[in-house]
């Protein structure tokens, strides 16, 4: 079975998620292609495979646009295809409140493409303190605080649950008969 991963990042974490799950799907006997939505054009036309596998982070709300471009252009094609949204987020990693704000942003997008994925799973991103610029940094420090995440900028903070993440592809693969 072919499965692609088609993927938007904005800091790098969903590039890491992205490239952990083509290994789950290579571990499972199956060839994974792994496409970043930076590298294409909006028209990209997603290749003959067998299911697709979306991983997008929220930032300020939003999601990677050129996601949204290419999964709006191939909709149609993604309704016809075993499909698993990741949604990558720092508040995947929060509370109850935190959560249902993430969600919401999901359902806008999901509105917004036309696209209802088989599966939609929230996963936590990662604090990359030592790549902010200063500003950055400082606000991200704020969030972090708000939200009783780690706050020491002197180091980064991933808040991936790996294990979880593995049970997810996992599930996806055996249920679409991988």
């Amino acid at each position: 079975m072919r499965v692609l991963i088609f993927y938007g990042t904005t800091e790098g974490q969903t590039r890491k998620i992205a490239h952990f799950v083509a290994d789950r799907v290579e571990d499972a006997g199956h060839m994974a292609v792994v496409v970043d939505a930076a590298d294409v054009a909006s028209d990209f036309e997603i290749p003959p495979v067998d299911a697709v596998i979306v991983a997008a982070s929220v930032h300020v709300g939003h999601y990677q646009s050129a996601v949204q471009h290419v999964i709006k252009a191939n909709r149609d094609r993604l309704a016809a295809l075993p499909t698993l949204f990741l949604s990558i987020s720092l508040a995947a990693a929060g509370d109850e409140s935190d959560l249902s704000d993430v969600a919401r942003c999901t359902d806008r997008f999901l509105r917004a493409t036309g696209w209802a994925p088989a599966r939609v799973e929230h996963v936590a991103g990662a604090f990359k303190y030592t790549e902010y610029d200063f500003f950055k940094r400082w606000a991200m420090k704020y969030i972090a605080l708000r939200h009783g995440q780690p706050t020491d900028t002197s180091r980064d903070y991933e808040l991936t649950d790996w294990p979880g993440l593995e049970k997810t592809i996992e599930e996806f693969l055996v249920g679409i008969g991988g």
